[in-house]
């Protein structure tokens, strides 16, 4: 009887969807060490750095063609995820349970993104050179040799005087930098933000109604963030360009934040009701919060470029990137704890539920918009 007791005692359950429940059944399938974890690590650190490697050859005016890129890039691949997971579940005439896909789940996307960047990979062998030192005292090729020579002579002596007027700011310390620092750090808090928002969403709308969440599936995820990301482009590639000449890149993020704060407050509302309602309202929350999150991120990015000079954009770009990659990596743990423990307090009396997880998101992107005032932001 006794042993009955202690067999029932130490049974262990696990649930479907149970974060904690599979990191337990991965521990204790694996007793050696982690190799195949740690090779995968290095692959995504390499992968993060390899397309840091250009920044420091990118003129200030394309910084919003980058943060759009990267943006875009940040909702079309969860939505390629959600439209690609478990392909044997939604396209059961096309793959069967009994194949590889049926057998590995999620082994499509990752396919379909790796064969995507093989291409880029190889297409990038044909990018041409784009970094050119025009010299302003050019002189045409038709004048006199006298004149040739004598404009000659000019330039050197003007390049000579120009590189050493310029060789003091190129050992100048940019962490000394105030207008470059202030800005990454503004652009670091805003990452955060954008992070946490963007695993609390997924999640949040998976989430049964119980819990607050919208009940979707993951292809239902998928879509929205579908429509975010056109959306997305057809805003930064059309109406940015205008939008940033007529108020200028920190008007810009301050602007996008102070919405951001009640469009935000909104979501818990938004989950209260249901059909065409509910689904027409989230896209359109969607679609706003991607349009104001990148929008910021596009003036912090050309404040940043606009602080050094050509020369150290590479190594002012390095250390923005590094910082943000810590914030990026803090976010999604960040944001799915905090959703967790969200949903364990349905019944409290100050912000139950998941009003609790997008007030704590309006906490951050408030601390943003104050940065984003003087005397912090040269």
């Amino acid at each position: 009887m006794a042993d009955e007791c202690r067999q029932t005692l130490l049974k262990k359950c696990y649930y479907e969807n149970c974060p904690g429940c599979k990191v337990d059944q991965l521990k204790e399938l694996k007793t050696g060490l982690p190799i195949r974890e740690l090779v995968s690590m290095w692959i995504v650190v390499l992968c993060t750095a390899l397309e840091r490697c250009f920044l420091g050859y990118l003129d200030s005016s394309l910084s919003k063609q980058v943060s759009t890129a990267w943006g875009i890039g940040l909702i079309v691949g969860p939505a390629l995820g959600g439209f690609l997971a478990q392909p044997a579940e939604k396209y059961p005439n096309i793959f069967s349970k009994e194949s590889l896909f049926g057998r590995f789940p999620y082994f499509l996307p990752c396919l379909s993104i790796s064969i995507f960047a093989l291409g880029v990979t190889i297409a990038s062998f044909w990018l041409p050179e784009t970094l050119h030192d025009h010299r302003k005292n050019d002189k045409s090729s038709d004048e006199p040799y006298d004149g040739l020579e004598a404009a000659r002579e000019s330039c050197t002596k003007e390049i000579t005087e120009e590189d050493e007027v310029r060789e003091p700011a190129s050992n100048e310390n940019l962490l000394k930098n105030w207008p470059l620092m202030s800005s990454i750090i503004v652009y670091c808090i805003f990452s955060l933000h954008d992070m946490a928002y963007t695993e609390i969403f997924s999640l949040w709308a998976v989430s049964p109604r119980e819990l607050g969440g919208l009940s979707y599936s993951t292809q239902d995820v998928g879509e929205i963030l579908a429509i975010s990301g056109f959306s997305l482009l057809f805003f930064q590639l059309a109406l940015y360009p205008y939008v940033q000449r007529l108020l200028g890149p920190v008007k810009v993020s301050r602007i996008c934040g102070v919405l951001s704060i009640p469009l935000l407050q909104s979501y818990p509302l938004i989950a209260m009701l249901s059909g065409l309602t509910l689904s027409l309202l989230i896209n359109c929350a969607s679609v706003l919060k991607n349009v104001f999150s990148v929008s910021i991120i596009t003036g912090l990015f050309i404040l940043q470029n606009k602080a050094v000079d050509q020369h150290q954009r590479g190594a002012a770009n390095g250390i923005a990137m590094t910082a943000m990659s810590l914030c990026k990596a803090i976010g999604p743990a960040g944001g799915g704890s905090l959703l967790s423990w969200a949903e364990k307090r349905q019944d409290a009396s100050f912000l139950p539920g998941d009003q609790m997880v997008f007030f704590i998101l309006n906490v951050v992107e408030a601390i943003g918009v104050l940065m984003t005032f003087k005397p912090f932001l040269a």
